[in-house]
């Protein structure tokens, strides 16, 4: 079969690598129908990821049919049309009790990481009974691939961690997927401000599509002075990072209220300056975390009932032949006006 191989920092090749099997009874083999390529994708490629090793085949989200099932899967058969997870659980350890998926001691996020992942003709999907979803009938396609990772992504761990109720001012620096998913769901909880910053202004202007109620583009202001005019000079209740370098991360802790949450999304490569000496008396909250996807289930219902469309988030599409066309894509977001790509397996 052919697979998006990682060769070290900034080198993949698209080549021919051995089909995956069943290597344990709760393995699943999914034929891929459609996956994506995400952020932190480009992190590990850019080598900030070093569990990841030469040979290891890339990406953690996408949907598929299923080709062959161990022989204690019990929720799944062949033909099977089903999400993948990007979080792999067994949901039988201490930390899959407390839904706390993300840190499985037999999972977690492996695939494109620590085992091969979905940027392939087939993958092997472990725990399966708990790592997938079987796709309703009728529901758009494209929009279910979100729900892999940048979905429950932004919900948990920017919008959740970051606390998010009704009447919130929320600032969002970063109007990428990841942030562009917060914002999504954040409307969910009816903050009356939705403040999107970044550097892209067709990413602006999109978030002004999605939802978003003011935007600054922080490469032709003072992001911190303009967020703090829009909120008479007191802050914001929730700022969520959702780029991953020290620049962004220094603007949320400085447009923070007193009593406010700072949630980190973003995947940093490089330490972050703290400025406790100002913080430590404003009662502030910072919070971080890796997706642990227990709102899937949930967010599925959202979209089946057609309260949140992430479809709207794709951008770009490719056959999945066309891999390293779309990671070049991807990789000139700004210039090619790219958001979430769909690759599809012919």
């Amino acid at each position: 079969m052919k697979a998006l191989v990682y060769r070290g920092p900034n080198e993949k090749e698209w080549i021919d690598v051995e089909k995956p099997t069943l290597q344990k009874p709760t393995d699943v083999i999914v034929k891929i129908d459609k996956t994506t390529i995400c952020g932190t994708d480009l992190h590990i490629l850019k080598g900030n990821v070093p569990a990841v090793t030469d040979g290891r085949i890339l990406g953690h989200e996408g949907i598929g049919t299923v080709e062959s099932v161990g022989e204690s899967v019990r929720n799944f058969k062949p033909g099977d049309k089903v999400i993948i997870s990007c979080v792999t659980a067994c949901g039988s350890c201490t930390y899959c009790k407390q839904q706390l998926y993300a840190h499985c001691e037999d999972g977690g996020w492996i695939l494109g990481h620590l085992i091969d992942g979905t940027q392939a003709e087939y993958v092997r999907i472990p725990h399966a009974d708990n790592s997938l979803y079987h796709v309703p009938e009728g529901v758009n396609e494209e929009a279910l691939v979100m729900l892999s990772d940048i979905l429950p992504t932004g919900l948990e761990i920017g919008v959740h961690n970051g606390r998010v109720k009704p009447g919130d001012t929320v600032v969002i620096v970063g109007a990428g997927p990841i942030g562009l998913s917060a914002l999504l769901a954040a409307q969910f909880y009816s903050p009356s401000a939705l403040i999107m910053v970044d550097l892209d202004d067709h990413r602006l202007a999109k978030a002004v599509e999605f939802g978003a109620t003011h935007t600054i583009n922080s490469g032709s202001s003072n992001a911190v002075e303009q967020i703090l005019a829009l909120t008479d000079g007191v802050g914001v209740d929730v700022a969520m990072e959702a780029v991953g370098i020290p620049a962004t991360f220094d603007v949320c802790q400085k447009i923070l209220k007193p009593g406010g949450v700072l949630a980190n999304i973003g995947v940093h490569g490089k330490p972050v300056d703290f400025h406790i000496e100002e913080l430590w008396i404003k009662n502030i909250t910072v919070t971080t975390g890796l997706v642990s996807t227990y709102s899937t289930p949930m967010l599925l219902n959202t979209v089946i009932g057609e309260k949140v469309k992430p479809e709207q988030l794709v951008s770009h599409r490719f056959p999945l032949h066309d891999m390293l066309k779309a990671y070049d894509v991807f990789s000139n977001a700004s210039e090619e006006e790219a958001i979430k790509i769909i690759l599809e397996n012919d």
